[in-house]
């Protein structure tokens, strides 16, 4: 499965859940309001900004926003909500694709680093956060914790969500530290209905380590967009990097 075939015509157009999942009100509005905060009044660049779940409400509170996407029916589908002078999009890979202009703040969230699928990709990604931001300029990733503790041994799966009409579970791969995600969505009749898509999971400590090698300090780390304190017991996680307001990140040409 490659990240173009995921992401076609049909998720596009499934994607959107308005009001509901990751669209609903108590979710949506902590993270574009810590954004917001974030930006702190400068432009900001989303990468894999999808359907504009997160860039469409950022932009509607004043937040110059321009995104990076691979997937062409995800960027149709967001055209339905903003035009290309709203919220222009580069098409490309989140880990070399450039933007033209500065940043105060590049996000990437719901855990979509996780989508590129080798580490040397997702070190990439870091360093081309950083060639896109200011001195001070801050890269925000919202992404899960891996649930390795509940994998008994001689297990391989895991179910992180089970509900009426939504089953959803992870298959690991810990020697490739792969792992994909299926989820399982069915009704009252006899059929089901199963996506899936490849993650490479990255342990906090890992993506720490990402960060220092593109230039960034850790500035916080938090349990989710409203500020709940990070613990270990917590499953995702809100991390703020930064680039020290002293450094000048490298030329787009010299890399």
């Amino acid at each position: 499965m490659n990240q173009e075939e995921i992401w076609d015509v049909d998720a596009a157009q499934c994607y959107d859940t308005p009001g509901t999942g990751m669209f609903a009100p108590e979710i949506l509005r902590p993270a574009v309001d810590r954004l917001a905060d974030l930006a702190g009044g400068g432009a900001a660049l989303e990468f894999a900004i999808g359907t504009g779940r997160v860039a469409v409400p950022l932009a509607e509170r004043g937040v110059p926003v321009t995104g990076i996407e691979l997937s062409r029916p995800m960027v149709q589908q967001l055209r339905t909500r903003a035009d290309e002078t709203t919220i222009p999009v580069i098409m490309g890979d989140m880990a070399t694709s450039v933007a033209p202009g500065e940043f105060t703040l590049v996000y990437l969230v719901y855990n979509t680093i996780s989508n590129l699928l080798t580490q040397a990709e997702q070190v990439e990604c870091f360093r081309n956060a950083a060639r896109h931001l200011k001195p001070g300029g801050r890269f925000v990733i919202e992404l899960w914790v891996p649930e390795l503790r509940k994998l008994p041994p001689g297990q391989t799966a895991t179910v992180w969500q089970a509900e009426p009409g939504y089953i959803g579970l992870d298959t690991y791969d810990v020697l490739r530290q792969h792992v994909v995600s299926h989820h399982f969505r069915f009704d009252d009749t006899r059929q089901a209905r199963l996506t899936r898509s490849p993650h490479r999971y990255i342990w906090p400590a890992e993506l720490d380590l990402m960060a220092q090698l593109a230039g960034f300090e850790l500035e916080s780390r938090h349990a989710d967009w409203s500020g709940a304190e990070f613990t270990a017991e917590s499953r995702s996680h809100v991390s703020v990097y930064r680039i020290p307001p002293n450094r000048q990140p490298p030329p787009v040409e010299a890399l």
